[in-house]
């Protein structure tokens, strides 16, 4: 199969395009002829060298992925050959086929086409089980979300709304924050310009943030705990903004509140396929009903892989990017 291959570590001209041997369905795995690959932060990380992948899985790049099914392996019930499928992956989604444990498999939402179904795997399973498997986000709170206009951001915006929150986000252009706005976010928030702590203040009556999903780590700690509400919860998903902070737990522990660091690639197959079925219960539907929706910035094609890793390294982009074999 032709797959995306790393010549070393480095900026994106180390991607490129080999012939690499086809994988093979292992008992309880599908083997997915790939439709559509989603790129994720994490993707330009491994690259670089700083984000490997878990032990056991796939070399090529690659975290979510939709296409069909193509083999089935010993033990699977649940799948068969043809299935148009989506899938969470620890790794191998830039490519022609990847195998996948089944309950890491979804099937695709109605109303949504194949390609596209690429763009939900990781942004609606890094929503769900953080802002509300971990977070408990309940409706009428008050929901931040950094990068709002972000693959992530997104779809944490329009989950929230839907399911009944208040949401505010932060972003950096006035277009990204209209096109927030359009999605559901009451209150956005310039973070080049505008202190965040202050204007959710301010648009709270002084209440803060019941919940904060925050992808810059030790650049915003201090101000994340300032901004949360009483028994308010911070879910630090990234750490574009550095690794190490000073938290002052006086300050937490006035408020009654709690500091959560996640991560999903590297969860047991049994954690993963959890959140899989919880997001085919819960998010499904609502996709279903367009009340949530992917969206998509641009779909390349796989021989552009370095293309679209420096498009996605600009933040230029809204949304998701995708790659097609």
């Amino acid at each position: 199969m032709r797959a995306v291959v790393a010549q070393g570590t480095g900026g994106p001209e180390v991607l490129s395009v080999a012939e690499v041997p086809d994988p093979q369905a292992g008992p309880g795995e599908v083997v997915v002829r790939v439709a559509a690959a989603g790129l994720n932060r994490a993707d330009l990380l491994q690259r670089m060298g700083f984000y490997p992948p878990p032990p056991g899985a796939s070399d090529v790049i690659g975290m979510e992925c939709s296409g069909t099914v193509a083999e089935v392996g010993e033990g699977v019930t649940q799948w068969a050959v043809g299935d148009e499928v989506c899938c969470l992956l620890a790794g191998g989604g830039y490519a022609e086929l990847v195998a996948v444990p089944a309950g890491q498999v979804m099937p695709v939402p109605d109303g949504v086409d194949l390609v596209t179904a690429a763009a939900l795997p990781e942004v609606a399973a890094t929503v769900w089980s953080n802002v509300f498997m971990v977070a408990g986000l309940r409706p009428d709170e008050t929901f931040l979300v950094h990068g709002g206009a972000g693959g992530i951001g997104t779809f944490a915006i329009q989950l929230a709304h839907a399911l009944g929150a208040r949401v505010a986000t932060t972003g950096g252009t006035a277009e990204k924050l209209e096109f927030c706005r359009s999605l559901g976010a009451d209150v956005t928030i310039d973070y080049r310009e505008q202190d965040f702590v202050e204007v959710l203040r301010e648009a709270t009556d002084g209440h803060g943030a019941d919940v904060i999903l925050d992808n810059m780590g030790a650049k915003y700690l201090a101000r994340n705990v300032d901004a949360l509400a009483t028994e308010g919860r911070l879910v630090v998903i990234g750490m574009q903004g550095g690794t190490k902070a000073e938290l002052d737990l006086g300050a937490l522990l006035k408020k009654r509140g709690a500091v959560v660091a996640t991560s999903l690639r590297a969860r047991p197959v049994e954690g993963k396929s959890a959140i899989c079925a919880g997001v085919v219960e819960h998010v499904w539907p609502l996709v279903a009903e367009q009340k949530v929706r992917p969206i998509v910035h641009q779909v390349l094609a796989l021989d552009d892989v370095a293309a679209a890793h420096e498009l996605m390294g600009s933040g230029a982009h809204t949304g998701k990017i995708l790659l097609t074999p």
